[in-house]
């Protein structure tokens, strides 16, 4: 029996099937293209940051555009309030003569329009804000748009009407002036 000189096959290593396979191997594992984990933490962290700076830039204007929108929609009840005085309109359930529509401020959180025309003047629309939305009681309460455009019972000094919003800095105005005009 014959023993295989092993030296030999592994002193001539480029001759050598082994060291091809090897180097083969080694050539392949250099070339595959990807990312490192290293690569791959850095990118998502980046992509957190951009999402959390995203988020709280929403939620402010979320925020923002919540007290705006309360604002808007009591601008729109003045001018429905002073439209139907204008226009002499009589809701159902008044009995007597139409006096004028009032603007009044419930609570820190609702008011109502109201058609004057009986003892009990009854409610046009009652609106209650949304949550964490408060109202001022701005004076006087409340706002008496006068029949027939005969003005409203607002002195020399603008109505001014304050929102305010909790847990921020927010504030919006509905201001009547004493020409009437809403803004």
């Amino acid at each position: 029996m014959e023993i295989p000189n092993y030296k030999k096959q592994t002193s001539n290593k480029k001759s050598g099937t082994g060291y091809t396979l090897i180097r083969t191997i080694r050539k392949n594992l250099v070339s595959v293209y990807g990312y490192t984990l290293i690569e791959i933490l850095v990118a998502l962290t980046i992509i957190g940051l951009l999402f959390s700076f995203g988020y709280v830039s929403f939620r402010d204007f979320s925020r923002r555009q919540a007290i705006v929108d309360a604002a808007k929609a009591i601008q729109a009840d003045l001018r429905l309030a002073q439209q139907n005085a204008i226009s002499g309109q009589k809701p159902g359930g008044c009995t007597t003569t139409l006096d004028s529509y009032n603007f009044n401020v419930r609570s820190a959180s609702r008011y109502t329009i109201e058609a004057n025309c009986s003892a009990t003047p009854p409610v046009v629309k009652d609106v209650n804000l949304p949550s964490g939305i408060t109202i001022s009681t701005p004076s006087p309460n409340p706002l008496t748009f006068k029949i027939l455009g005969q003005g409203t019972n607002v002195g020399a000094a603008d109505w001014i009407l304050t929102l305010t919003q909790a847990g921020t800095a927010n504030t919006a105005t509905a201001t009547v002036t004493s020409g009437g005009e809403i803004r």
